[in-house]
């Protein structure tokens, strides 16, 4: 099996979740890991990413939107840790057999009827 480059393109394009999950599915392939990607084993691994953005955050108090006080090295780190967080993600959505895009949109139309807009403009300040 002819594996793909994992470089990633130079011009910009909106990537879809069908795209990253089948990206990583060849890359677990290709390397004999899908034996370690059970829902547990990937959840751990999950969560431990979630560990390592939240350390980023952990002692820089409030971060102004846009990060404007952020180092070009800081910012990559963040970009880094928030990948390894949707890649866990999008992996563990495959394995379980879940359409995360979809189910995603649902949550969405969910919580537009549990937060409608009226009730929501009153309970800001």
């Amino acid at each position: 099996m002819e594996s793909r480059s994992y470089e990633p393109e130079k011009t910009a394009k909106d990537v879809s979740l069908h795209e990253l999950k089948d990206r990583l599915a060849e890359f677990a392939q290709v390397r004999g890991w899908e034996q370690y990607h059970s829902p547990r084993n990937l959840l751990l691994a999950l969560v431990g990413e979630v560990g390592e953005l939240s350390e980023i955050f952990q002692w820089k108090g409030e971060v102004e939107r846009g990060l404007p006080n952020w180092s070009a090295a800081e910012r990559e780190h963040l970009e880094e840790e928030l990948s390894d967080v949707l890649l866990y993600l999008v992996r563990l959505a495959d394995v379980c057999e879940l359409d995360l895009g979809h189910a995603a949109l649902s949550k969405i139309v969910k919580n537009a009827n549990k937060y409608p807009v009226a009730a929501s403009a009153r309970a800001l300040p």
